[in-house]
């Protein structure tokens, strides 16, 4: 059986070649706690309109949050849009900062995030990706 993070890579490769992709892993390895659940990757050379055709899909699946899929930087982030909102970006420490904070105090929050991945990474793999 597939790791959620080999899955994930799968579903998003339908959609266009990865040069690179990370997922944290659902507990801390150290200390054991959950983390929270959001994934980054690239596109060697995304197709016209792919990320248009994954947020879409993104938005049409019933969460328990809100998410968001950021494609402002080299790197694509779909990640829920809480934590966007409290570090204000992805700069250094605020983003760390965040998800280290819900990480050791909101272990429902980290939940909610893995059932909503989840539940993203399904619809993504269910759907069609747009004829080339």
């Amino acid at each position: 059986m597939p790791t959620r993070g080999e899955k994930a890579m799968a579903v998003l490769s339908r959609f266009g070649e990865l040069a690179w992709f990370a997922l944290p892993t659902e507990h801390n390895p150290v200390y054991g706690y959950r983390q929270v659940t959001y994934m980054g990757w690239r596109y060697r050379s995304p197709r016209e309109g792919i990320g248009d055709f994954i947020e879409d899909a993104v938005r049409e699946v019933p969460t328990r949050l809100d998410w968001t899929l950021d494609r402002s930087g080299r790197n694509w982030m779909l990640l829920p849009s809480r934590i966007l909102e409290e570090a204000q970006g992805f700069s250094q420490p605020g983003f760390s900062d965040t998800i280290h904070s819900i990480n050791l105090n909101e272990p429902d929050f980290c939940i909610a995030a893995l059932l909503d991945f989840d539940h993203i990474i399904q619809h993504l793999e269910a759907i069609s990706p747009p004829a080339t």
